[in-house]
């Protein structure tokens, strides 16, 4: 498991594009038959993709001292490949394109798995530290709370879904869900925002080959963007605003993990406080 750890936004305004990348920017999340699994120290946030050739169990590594991942967390899994299956403590959940299912604290025994090797599943996770126990809920794209937003004219028509929150599948401190651009619209959260009680990550997919999203992050007065490709996830302190627009449409994997789950706890910041 790799570890990222946290940096005071004074320290950041030093940052040239490669340490900028090293910090926040997580590639190669979908390595056939493994795991890969990043730590950040940012509210104890762990982003994670497994892509199956045989079944791959998931381990706690030495970073979590724990007996088994599940022990003292909660995780969300949005599969953004092929159909596939995760298996926990016995029981096993089908998982579609864009299907995701909530595992809470306590599971011990956690299979992904693939139905196809040639079409494998990518399941992509976020897993925060839990306080209690809540049972584990599949949720299909069908069932995730949507909300229609933005407009083609400002080129952000958008449909925000939310699979893990206090309104839909309870957990206990991890928010989660997908937002997808309708075709032609490029930009994600903007006007941007910034919440001093949760850090967020963001994973984009559904990506033409040769596009990009060009991610921004920073103080408000001090911005900067890293360039990313389809598949790739980033991790956005408390203090930074997250925002991005793209060479085309795409989808992005939103997860959220801190002080509450109240989606509408943001600090809103007016377009000419940008910098």
């Amino acid at each position: 498991m790799e570890v990222r750890y946290p940096a005071n936004p004074e320290d950041f305004k030093s940052y040239d594009t490669a340490r900028m990348r090293r910090e926040y920017l997580i590639q190669e999340l979908f390595v056939p038959g493994r795991a890969k699994l990043v730590y950040s120290h940012s509210d104890r946030l762990i982003v994670g993709g497994v892509t199956p050739s045989e079944p791959v169990p998931l381990t706690a590594g030495d970073e979590l001292r724990a007996e088994y991942f599940l022990e003292r967390r909660e995780m969300g899994i949005i599969n953004v490949g092929g159909p596939g299956t995760v298996t926990a403590d016995g029981v096993r959940y089908d998982l579609k394109t864009k299907d995701g299912l909530y595992l809470g604290k306590g599971v011990r025994e956690v299979v992904f798995a693939s139905a196809d090797k040639a079409n494998p599943a990518k399941f992509y996770l976020n897993s925060a530290p839990a306080h209690a126990v809540l049972p584990a809920q599949k949720v299909e794209i069908s069932q995730a709370t949507p909300n229609h937003l933005g407009s083609k004219a400002e080129a952000n028509e958008r449909t925000i879904y939310k699979y893990f929150h206090p309104d839909g599948v309870k957990s206990c401190q991890l928010v989660m869900g997908m937002t997808t651009l309708e075709t032609g619209c490029v930009w994600n959260t903007m006007p941007s925002h910034t919440h001093e009680r949760r850090m967020e990550a963001y994973f984009y997919f559904d990506m033409a080959p040769n596009a990009l999203v060009f991610h921004m992050m920073g103080q408000p007065g001090e911005t900067r963007h890293v360039v990313m490709r389809s598949e790739e996830a980033i991790l956005s302190p408390s203090w930074s605003i997250h925002s991005g627009v793209g060479t085309a449409s795409y989808t992005f994997i939103w997860g959220m993990a801190g002080e509450n789950q109240t989606f509408s706890d943001m600090d809103a910041v007016a377009m000419d406080a940008l910098f």
